[in-house]
């Protein structure tokens, strides 16, 4: 078995219930600067977690329904293993082959049609060719 590792941002969250069920293994906090394009919060405290591969789509799917919508659809979650990719958006699911650079296109694109600005966005083509090394 293969755990996945991501990390949630506490303040993306409408529900933060969901960060009891996580094994959250460290935090950081950043405070917001102009790049961050969030003026509405001053800082974002950055919890590192792990997730049980059986674990992994039923984690996926709540995270998706605790994420923030105030702000237009501005955040996501991801957390992968070295074969998975889950990119987590408000009321959608990517689990994408680390493999698969169609798919890692599709939710960059998907991302992009919400308004999350390109430089928020994971760096699709850079974990396509990671995975395939």
């Amino acid at each position: 078995m293969s755990n996945y590792k991501g990390t949630v941002i506490e303040e993306s969250l409408k529900n933060k219930e969901i960060l009891k069920k996580l094994h959250i293994t460290s935090t950081r906090v950043e405070k917001v600067t102009d790049a961050h394009e969030t003026p509405w919060i001053s800082q974002w405290t950055l919890d590192d977690f792990e997730v049980l591969e059986q674990d992994a789509e039923t984690t996926a799917e709540e995270l998706s329904k605790s994420l923030d919508s105030n702000h237009g659809a501005s955040w996501y979650v991801d957390f992968k293993n070295k074969m998975y990719h889950y990119i987590i958006f408000r009321d959608k699911v990517f689990c994408v082959d680390r493999k698969n650079k169609e798919q890692y296109d599709e939710a960059e694109s998907y991302g992009r049609s919400l308004g999350i600005p390109a430089h928020q966005l994971i760096n699709y083509e850079g974990e396509y060719k990671d995975a395939i090394k």
